[in-house]
């Protein structure tokens, strides 16, 4: 369940996509060596591929 901080006008009955982001930051440092040594640039590109499924 997700609950909003702030007043959200959302339309009964319509479908919503939520996107949930974490600050790139904090996930390099969450997972900083679970795959190895790689850039900033493999990581971001790791991002990229799992949000498109």
């Amino acid at each position: 369940m997700l609950k909003p901080l702030d007043r959200v006008d959302l339309e009964e009955g319509r479908e919503y996509k939520v996107i949930v982001e974490e600050d790139i930051d904090e996930l390099t440092k969450k997972y900083r060596g679970a795959l190895g040594k790689s850039s900033i640039k493999e990581f971001m590109e790791l991002k990229e591929e799992a949000q498109v499924q």
